[in-house]
């Protein structure tokens, strides 16, 4: 490639060029294309054109109908649609791309949190804004995605939401097929749309194969043999129900379990597998988990295994740090 003219910059794959706007610099791109930001740049200095700033809704716009749809799954193209029209346009309409700041973002993040919105969905929208702002910036839009560090707020973390061992004895007697399909989620750990979409041919040699799954790879997760049985007499879709909402409403119905959620099942697997001494690793690749970091939250030791831990310990006796403590005490006192 020849010499760039004078004035023109390169960020990236764009080309740019610094016009004053306003008693502010501003930077415009000229696109990737070389040949077409000479072209482009020639025109401005002439007079002939006038690079236009892009609006923020154009950009959304953009972003939606090109870039997520390749990046997401239906559900998350949906998602991102709606948060974009629900809160980023509304607070950001008929704001240039270039005039946003990182100021701008923090307010908007502040904005967020007064609204009737769980944390979760606060970051949720965040990283949807500087998804966007990436984007702009790959594609020539701004200079710099003005999106500033540190910005997502720090998530509390929490146990996960699993099921007691009363509340398991509850479920797995509910009358079939609500009994039958819990029996199975505890027993595989799959996602509700994992669930919904396995089948009789899915089955093989007391595996169960997962074709479309989150990560898009195929995995097979054992089946226990207390439901193998009950598995070889199903044809077609294991589960008779589609949607997670009414199967859950009508469980909890039945069985008085106000808080059950189907992804109860999923986190409960994962629990019992670790409490059993289950290995991490295996259990990141029955759960179709990407990253074993994910995996390793169920790892979290509830209170009483903590306990029931010391307890075994301190029972055995010997070189304790409880014998060495207790000890310790003891010698204190009789020097006092």
């Amino acid at each position: 490639m020849p010499k760039r003219m004078k004035g023109m910059f390169k960020r990236g794959a764009s080309f740019y060029v610094r016009q004053r706007e306003n008693y502010r610099d501003r930077w415009v791109s000229l696109g990737s294309d070389y040949d077409e930001a000479c072209r482009l740049l020639r025109e401005i200095r002439r007079g002939k054109a006038l690079v236009k700033s892009k609006r923020v809704e154009d950009a959304v716009e953009g972003w939606l109908q090109g870039y997520v749809p390749t990046a997401r799954n239906a559900k998350g193209v949906k998602l991102a649609r709606q948060r974009a029209s629900m809160y980023f346009v509304p607070f950001f309409k008929f704001r240039s791309l270039e005039s946003v700041t990182a100021e701008d973002l923090r307010r908007y993040r502040l904005h967020l949190e007064r609204q009737p919105l769980s944390p979760q969905s606060v970051v949720h929208l965040l990283s949807d804004a500087r998804c966007l702002f990436n984007w702009c910036e790959a594609e020539g839009f701004v200079a710099r995605s003005p999106f500033p560090r540190k910005l997502l707020p720090r998530m509390q973390e929490r146990p996960p939401d699993r099921l007691t061992d009363e509340e398991v004895e509850k479920l797995v007697r509910l009358p079939d097929p609500y009994g039958y399909v819990v029996r199975l989620g505890l027993g595989t750990g799959l996602r509700w749309g994992e669930l919904s979409r396995a089948t009789s041919a899915d089955v093989k040699e007391g595996m169960l194969t997962v074709h479309r799954t989150k990560t898009g790879k195929l995995r097979r997760v054992p089946i226990p043999r207390a439901l193998r049985e009950e598995l070889r007499l199903r044809i077609g879709k294991l589960i008779p129900f589609r949607h997670s909402d009414s199967f859950a409403k009508q469980v909890r119905k039945l069985s008085g379990v106000e808080h059950f959620h189907a992804h109860q099942m999923r986190h409960t697997f994962a629990c019992r597998w670790l409490e059993r001494g289950g290995n991490l690793s295996a259990l990141q690749r029955a759960l179709g988990h990407s990253s074993v970091v994910t995996t390793e939250r169920y790892a979290r030791l509830t209170d009483e295994h903590v306990r029931a831990e010391a307890e075994r310990i301190d029972g055995m006796g010997g070189n304790s740090v409880a014998d060495s403590v207790a000890g310790g005490a003891g010698d204190l006192r009789k020097s006092s």
